[in-house]
C-alpha cells in the first residue's frame, strides 16, 4: 500500500483538519450562487500551514458542484495564463465530456460555431463575462484561485480585481480566493488599489487542535491497517505543534518505518527524529536561505529566548538602536517568519525554528550575504 501520508508542498493531505467552518462557507456560497458569502475570500497564514491545500480542496469542491475552476500561482503573466484559462473552459463547453460539468445540461449543446481568437488578444473581462454568462444560466459558474496573490504585479491585480468586481456588480457567478502570507496580505490590503479585496472574506489559518491531529492520524493509521496506541497517537500529535506539514511529515515517516508490523516506540521515536530532520532541510532552511546575514542575526538572536522576545532585548543583544533592528523586524514581518506577540514583542511562527537556530547559529552567520 502507498504511504498515506503527503509531506509535499501544496499536495492535498488524505485529511484536511481543522478548515471545517471556511469550507462550509465556501459550499454555502457556491450553492447559493452569486454575491453570495464566501466566494470572495483571503486566506493568510505561515508557510507550511495548508493555505495551497485549502486551495486545492475548494477547486475539488468547486467542481464537485459544477463550477469550472482556474487555478494559478501569483508569477509574472498572470493575467495572459487567467485568459487562456477562460479560454479552455470556453472551449471545453463544445466537448461531449468536460472536465467539469454543467448540472441538467449536455454541454455539447453549447457547441455553437465560434472563432476561438488568441487569448492574447482579448479582454478578460469580456472572455470571463461571456463564460459566467454561459454559466448562470445553468446554475454554476467560475473560480479562480491565485496562490502568494501579494506577489501579483500591481497593475495586473488593478485590473483583475476590477474585472471580478465589475462580474459581481452583473450579478454573474464568480468567486475568486487568494492566498499568502499573513504581514504582505495585510500591507497588499492597505494598498490604496486594493480597495475591492479588502471586502474579501478573512480566512487566517493557524495551527490545528491537537485534539483534532490526534484523530486524524488514528484514521489515517486505521484506514491503512497499521496499529498504532493511544499513547504513540499522543505522542505523534505532540511533535507535530499543531503545524499541519508537520502533521504530514510526522505520520509519512512514522508509517514507512511501521508499516510492516506496526508502530513501536523505537520506530515512532525515529519517524519524529526523521520529521524533524526534513522540516529543517526543506522549510527552515529554505526560509533562511534568502535572508540577508542581519535578518538571520535578529532571528538567531531572538532564538536565545524560550518564547516571545521583546524587540529591546533583541537590540541590545544585536548592540543596535531600536530604529536600527526595527527595519530588520519589518522585513521579516514580510517574509511570514515572524509576527507579532503583543506590544513590543515578536514570535517565530515556524514551529522547531529557534530550536534549528540555536543548532546552526555558527553556520547562519554568513558574511557574504550583505543585509
Amino acid at each position: 500500500m502507498a504511504n498515506p501520508f503527503k509531506p509535499t508542498a501544496g499536495a492535498e493531505p488524505p485529511h484536511l483538519i481543522g478548515r471545517e467552518d471556511a469550507l462550509d462557507l465556501f459550499v454555502e456560497g457556491l450553492e447559493d450562487g452569486a454575491g453570495a458569502p464566501g466566494l470572495l475570500s483571503i486566506i493568510s497564514g505561515p508557510r507550511g500551514i495548508g493555505k495551497t491545500a485549502l486551495l486545492h480542496r475548494a477547486e475539488s469542491i468547486a467542481l464537485e458542484h459544477g463550477w469550472a475552476p482556474i487555478s494559478d500561482t501569483a508569477t509574472p503573466g498572470l493575467l495572459e495564463r487567467l485568459k487562456h484559462g477562460v479560454e479552455v473552459h470556453l472551449r471545453e463547453l463544445g466537448k461531449r465530456e468536460p472536465r467539469w460539468h454543467i448540472t441538467a445540461v449536455q454541454a455539447a449543446s453549447f457547441a455553437v460555431t465560434r472563432e476561438i481568437t488568441p487569448a492574447s488578444q482579448i479582454d478578460l473581462r469580456e472572455r470571463m463575462t461571456e463564460l459566467t454568462t454561459i454559466l448562470r444560466e445553468h446554475g454554476t459558474g467560475l473560480l479562480i484561485t491565485v496562490d502568494e496573490i501579494h506577489s501579483v504585479d500591481r497593475s495586473e491585480l488593478v485590473q483583475l480585481s476590477a474585472t471580478v468586481q465589475h462580474l459581481i456588480r452583473d450579478g454573474l457567478p464568480i468567486a475568486f480566493i487568494g492566498a499568502g502570507i499573513p504581514q504582505a496580505i495585510s500591507n497588499l490590503l492597505n494598498d490604496k488599489i486594493s480597495t475591492f479585496l479588502r471586502r474579501a472574506d478573512p480566512i487566517v489559518l493557524d495551527s490545528v487542535a491537537l485534539d483534532a491531529v490526534r484523530d486524524s492520524l488514528r484514521q489515517t493509521f486505521a484506514d491503512s491497517n497499521v496499529a498504532i496506541s493511544e499513547d504513540q497517537l499522543t505522542m505523534a500529535a505532540q511533535a507535530t505543534g499543531g503545524y499541519p506539514f508537520l502533521v504530514q511529515l510526522v505520520g509519512y515517516h512514522v508509517w514507512r518505518l511501521s508499516k510492516v508490523d506496526g508502530v513501536t516506540d523505537q520506530t515512532l521515536s525515529r519517524g519524529i527524529e526523521a520529521a524533524r530532520k526534513r522540516l529543517g532541510s526543506t522549510v527552515l532552511d529554505t526560509a533562511l536561505a534568502d535572508l540577508s546575514d542581519v535578518d538571520r542575526t535578529f532571528l538567531v538572536k531572538m532564538a536565545i529566548d524560550d518564547g516571545p522576545s521583546y524587540m529591546s532585548r533583541i537590540a541590545e543583544r544585536m548592540g543596535e538602536s531600536i530604529k536600527y533592528v526595527g527595519v530588520y523586524r519589518r522585513r521579516l514581518l514580510d517574509t511570514g517568519i515572524i509576527r507579532t506577540a503583543g506590544h513590543g514583542k515578536v514570535e517565530f511562527t515556524l514551529p522547531y525554528l529557534a530550536e534549528h537556530l540555536r543548532n546552526h547559529a555558527v553556520q547562519l552567520h554568513n558574511p557574504g550575504q550583505g543585509s
